[in-house]
């Protein structure tokens, strides 16, 4: 089957590359002279449909590529005082040139109409006006409503269902991936037009040479110099309540910067704005995200899913941060970023475990308070320009939390975990020309310590330690990770006709050093628990690698194949039993592919090996307890897992008819030679796991869909989407215990202990934007899943669920400068029998004062004070059925001064 879909696809893809047709010349005006703008046009004879169509350049050159099965086609060419000609030509590949007539353009009456979505090569604008409500005020409100645009409750943004790689202001990037400060506190008004750049390659010098399958979005202001801003002031009850944002911005041709400040304890995530969300190019060196490395943790309470999260979240947060760009000279840019956030969360839920026959087995109550201190700094000297690039990024990140739960299981417990972290990174990429060729150096090197300690009281709450803490007061987990890592490449490029070639050797190296102990503790001393509860790990991994990448772009048609052979050395040692290596050459080929089949249509395709082995957390022989419910020890030897993966997207984008679409297809086959069992004391829901040297394997299909059109007449934006997965996988059965069981007599399992677990989800979306009338604005969104579970083993198990949730929000405007608004989140979830419905409705009153740009808001945030949120959810893992129940804040009553610093 699979062979036949690869012969079906590569036939159609061959098809469509050979049935097109380009056609290409110069338009010339008065005296023979090139004449620029004017537009090229291949229609269907007789149907008035348009294939394909170009603008000519600077020079009266055009180049349209299109597709028909017609013997013949019309060719179009307009321009202003010229009079159009239309004439039937072949259906072939050849070189036109035409010769227009003048002819004054009457004019009866002027009426200027921005066009809404404008296309010209790789570039898609979009008219900001076009698109907004009167209830919009920020870039974020408006972005949400552009077809073929997406945005994540993240703040993430896709185009055509991808994340895009850069986020530019300007042609700026200012932000370096961070780019939530100004999506959320850019004024629409400051924006012209939000330009979508197409197969976007960042690096300047590389631009022709390397295939790029994202895209990035250029914001372009009105104005060269732009001072502006928003601001944001509430005071509220329920009890007391405050929100303040104040986010000044400067942007000109040659310094950007933005300075923020947010504090509230409403529920609004705003730390979450300093996560990087477009990671850009490979060649721009190394970008990560910093967060805790969660060894150690204490029990949480369940977090909801697919609700906003300013319905659950009880936080008291600060966040300030700094962005500053400047030009050094025409080329070099100097960029530094700075945040701090200091956050308090409380949390708390209930967990109801129903076991496969339906009886309840555990009941376990959760309170959580979650204290964050985080800084970041980071200094970036960079250089882009058209025959050179160079870019250093040096990073500090600081992390100091402290994490307090009360539990309530058979028994009471506290637990505490403080874990403090230090980072720092440096990061850096040249690319030199060097005769025709191009020279690439890039280098980066890391340090990271983590230090966490796990306390919990009483002892005797940790069932799996019962023996061991019988005499102690309370149970201290300690650990610490040192982490040095550094990544090294140099490679040279080099063309030739419409390749380009680009050899590469690098070196990858790692070393974590770990310690772990675990005691019991009283007034009297420490209780040690012996050496099998201790670690003194050395992981080493060394990769040296070679590999060959080349490009291939011709026409419309872009293709990329890199071939890397990796050298892989990876050692573990301890100071007990542990002596664990490998050695493995692995070949990891990926092919990327994608053809321009007319203007409007784009086709690709990609497929690929890739080899990971485990890290030090995958491999470690002295028992760690990771959580009050979680004893984990993981001798095997060290882990690889190797996936093949092929997939392809059809997308089509028609500026003209404001239609985008776009349907993509994965499929993923994995093996891996460590399987994992839990051991579930039933009672109290605590895990004990332990890791086998047997191989498991599993696959998963994947596809979705989406089509969106604007509807100019009505003002309306609708999309519907959908999407379908099926996964397979093996897993080791959970086994059953009591807290004197010792684990260590239960037989490693066999491959006959495997259960064959099949999953399958599908997923409907609908998305609903109209602002045709002046005094009515609607917003609806609405997703439907379904999810199939089917459990092969001892005994057959069967599970289906179903998920609905919907928003719908409205602003009416009953009078000049009057907003009313509505908000309704409904969600609902249906398993095993039963159902879960969760409805909050919010209400809001807005005055406008247009002349100050200022707006003063009354909200009655969730009227109908609902205080919990429940849903219903099967676990395969453990093949059971959660019923939990979160708290969610109260009613609340905001008054809201909202304002533009210009």
């Amino acid at each position: 089957m699979k062979k036949i879909a690869s012969i079906a696809f590569l036939f159609i893809f061959t098809t469509l590359i050979f049935a097109q047709k380009t056609i290409s010349g110069k338009v010339y005006g008065e005296d023979k002279k090139p004449l620029p703008s004017a537009s090229v046009t291949i229609e269907e004879i007789g149907k008035n449909a348009i294939l394909s169509y170009a603008i000519t350049d600077a020079n009266g050159n055009y180049k349209v590529t299109f597709t028909s099965n017609d013997a013949k086609v019309n060719v179009k060419v307009k321009a202003f005082n010229y009079k159009t000609t239309i004439n039937q030509y072949d259906n072939a590949t050849q070189t036109l040139n035409f010769n227009l007539e003048v002819q004054a353009t009457e004019i009866k009456e002027v009426k200027l109409k921005t066009k809404l979505v404008t296309k010209r090569g790789d570039t898609i604008s979009y008219d900001l006006k076009s698109f907004e409500s009167k209830a919009d005020r920020t870039l974020a409100d408006v972005l949400k409503k552009m077809p073929g645009v997406e945005v994540n409750k993240d703040g993430s943004i896709l185009y055509q269902g991808e994340p895009i790689n850069k986020f530019y202001v300007n042609g700026k990037d200012l932000m370096e991936g961070g780019y939530g400060t100004i999506n959320n506190s850019l004024p629409k008004d400051a924006v012209q037009k939000v330009e979508i750049l197409e197969n976007h390659q960042p690096v300047k010098i590389l631009q022709d040479k390397l295939a790029s399958e994202n895209a990035a979005i250029n914001v372009k202001l009105k104005n060269s110099v732009t001072m502006t801003g928003r601001g944001e002031a509430s005071l509220g009850v329920a009890p007391s309540l405050w929100n303040l944002k104040l986010s000044p911005m400067l942007f000109t041709p040659k310094v950007q910067w933005v300075l923020n400040y947010k504090t509230n304890n409403i529920g609004d995530q705003v730390e979450r704005e300093n996560q990087i969300m477009a990671f850009g190019n490979r060649f721009e060196g190394v970008r990560r995200n910093f967060s805790e490395n969660s060894w150690l943790s204490v029990e949480n309470a369940v977090t909801p899913n697919n609700i906003p999260v300013n319905r659950y979240l009880f936080n008291k947060v600060h966040y300030v941060s700094a962005n500053l760009l400047t030009n050094i000279s025409k080329d070099w840019e100097f960029k530094a970023n700075t945040s701090y956030t200091n956050n308090a969360i409380d949390r708390e839920s209930i967990v109801n475990t129903y076991n496969a026959n339906g009886n309840l087995t555990n009941r376990t109550s959760v309170a959580n308070n979650f204290y964050t201190n985080q800084a970041k700094g980071e200094i970036i000297f960079s250089k882009n320009a058209n025959k050179s690039f160079f870019k250093n990024t040096t990073t500090y990140n600081g992390l100091w939390n402290t994490d307090v739960a009360k539990t309530v299981n058979v028994i009471n417990s506290d637990q505490r975990n403080k874990t403090p972290s230090n980072n720092f990174q440096n990061s850096l990429s040249a690319i030199i020309p060097w005769k025709e060729k191009l020279v690439n150096v890039m280098s980066f090197i890391s340090y990271r310590d983590d230090k966490q300690d796990l306390f919990i009281n009483p002892a005797n709450y940790v069932l799996s330690l019962q023996t061991e803490a019988q005499n102690s007061d309370l149970i201290h987990q300690f650990l610490n990770l040192k982490t040095f890592e550094t990544i090294h490449s140099a490679s040279i490029g080099f063309s030739k006709n419409s390749w380009t070639f680009t050899p590469e050797v690098g070196l990858n190296y790692s070393t974590n050093k770990l310690i772990t102990d675990l005691n019991g503790e009283t007034s009297g001393g420490v209780q040690n628990f012996g050496t099998s509860y201790e670690n003194n790990l050395k992981f080493k991994s060394l990769k040296p690698y070679a590999q060959m990448m080349a490009n291939f772009k011709k026409g419309g048609f872009e293709a990329n194949l890199t071939f890397p052979v990796n050298f892989n050395n990876i050692t573990a040692t301890d100071s007990q039993n542990l002596d664990k290596s490998l050695n493995k050459v692995t070949y990891e080929p990926r092919l990327f592919a994608r053809y321009d089949l007319t203007s409007f249509w784009k086709i690709s395709a990609f497929s690929g090996i890739s080899n990971s082995f485990g890290t030090i957390s995958d491999i470690y022989s002295g028992k760690i307890l990771l959580s009050s419910t979680n004893l984990s020890t993981k001798d095997t030897d060290i882990q690889q897992s190797t996936s093949k993966f092929v997939g392809s997207a059809l997308e089509y984008r028609n500026p003209l008819n404001n239609i985008f679409f776009n349907v993509r297809y994965n499929f993923n086959d994995r093996s891996n030679n460590i399987s994992y069992r839990n051991f579930l004391n039933i009672n109290t829901q605590q895990l004990t796991v332990k890791g086998y040297n047997l191989e498991n394997v599993g696959s998963s299909n994947s596809i979705r869909t989406e089509l969106g059109k604007y509807f100019p007449k009505f003002k309306t934006n609708a999309s519907v989407g959908y999407s379908y997965s099926l996964g397979k996988s093996q897993q080791l059965q959970a086994i059953l215990i009591t807290p004197s069981d010792d684990i260590s007599n239960f037989p490693p399992p066999t491959e006959a202990d495997f259960q064959n677990v099949k999953s399958n989800n599908q997923g409907i979306t609908f998305k609903f934007n109209n602002n045709y009338f002046s005094w009515l604005s609607v917003d609806y969104n609405a997703s439907l899943s379904f999810v199939k579970s089917e459990i092969f083993g001892t005994k057959y198990t069967k599970n289906t669920s179903k998920n609905f949730n919907h928003t719908l929000s409205t602003y009416l405007y009953p009078i000049k400068d009057h907003t009313i608004g509505f908000t309704w989140d409904e969600l609902q979830f249906q398993n095993a029998g039963a159902t879960k419905k969760n409805s909050f409705y919010d209400i809001s009153y807005q005055y406008s004062l247009t002349k100050e740009k200022m707006d003063i808001e009354l909200k009655v945030v969730n009227i109908a004070n609902t205080n919990a949120f429940e849903d219903i959810r099967f676990d395969s893992t453990l093949n059971q059925v959660r019923e939990t129940s979160v708290n969610i804040r109260p009613r609340q009553v905001l008054l809201t001064v909202k304002f533009n610093f210009k």
